[in-house]
């Protein structure tokens, strides 16, 4: 694969694929229900373990 090769492989595949994974992370960050996990995931460094005093 020379350099040209790859460059076109990069600029029209990679675009699309950051792309759909763009999409993807904010669709899996806004779906229903998702607000409950985020909040809770926020929440676990105030949780007092069972190591702490």
């Amino acid at each position: 694969m020379d350099y040209e090769t790859f460059r076109h492989f990069a600029d029209s595949w990679g675009l699309l694929y950051l792309v759909i994974l763009f999409v993807g992370i904010v669709a899996f960050t806004f779906r229903p229900g998702g607000s409950k996990a985020a909040r809770n995931a926020a929440h676990i460094p105030f949780e007092r373990g069972e190591n702490d005093e």
